[in-house]
């Protein structure tokens, strides 16, 4: 059964919608200038809440190691999700398993990263489908996002066959996490 990872947590009502349905993974925001961004000291209180059982992802674009360690030291992150243009090489070396982010035009350069897991997706948070046909050829585990909802869902799973679906914008309600849009999602996939 694939996974499911609810991306962009920032309130203490989502942490509390996601204990109860118990998604495999949570993604925190923490990188400046998205709207679902959050600070150090949120992500701490909110990881500290979150149910052991699931693990959160810290999503970073073009940040600085150090800036990432931080996170990493402080166990707020389980794993580190490279959502930028960053390089093969900046890609080693983390403590903890790395998933690294490529768009349609970046399809082409899978084979230079080995990270642990690859996330396929439009763009940065643009919630947008792109053409399933044009996944690259790929061994590793990987997620699939972008313009996934409870309608194309099991088509997503059954045409792709992710290790994994990434959902933000589609599980939200004008912004904002939506219990019964979480809860729904994660019906279809158990019924898969």
């Amino acid at each position: 059964m694939a996974k499911l990872k609810i991306c962009g947590l920032r309130r203490v009502e989502d942490i509390d919608y996601v204990n109860e349905i118990k998604p495999d993974y949570i993604g925190f925001i923490l990188s400046d200038g998205f709207k679902r961004t959050i600070d150090f000291e949120t992500a701490q209180m909110l990881k500290s809440r979150l149910s052991p059982d699931i693990k959160a992802v810290g999503v970073f674009v073009n940040e600085d190691k150090e800036y990432i360690d931080k996170f990493i030291k402080n166990n707020i992150i389980d794993i580190v999700q490279l959502h930028g243009n960053e390089e093969p090489e900046y890609c080693k070396g983390f403590d903890v398993p790395v998933i690294k982010y490529f768009n349609p035009k970046t399809f082409n350069r899978i084979n230079e990263y080995d990270t642990d897991y690859f996330l396929f997706d439009s763009g940065t948070g643009t919630g947008e489908k792109f053409d399933w046909s044009a996944l690259p050829e790929c061994e590793k585990p990987f997620f699939l996002a972008g313009g996934i909802n409870k309608d194309n869902l099991r088509r997503a799973l059954d045409e792709v066959n992710p290790f994994g679906i990434d959902l933000s914008s589609a599980v939200e309600t004008n912004g904002f996490k939506d219990y019964k849009k979480i809860k729904e999602i994660a019906e279809i996939m158990k019924n898969e």
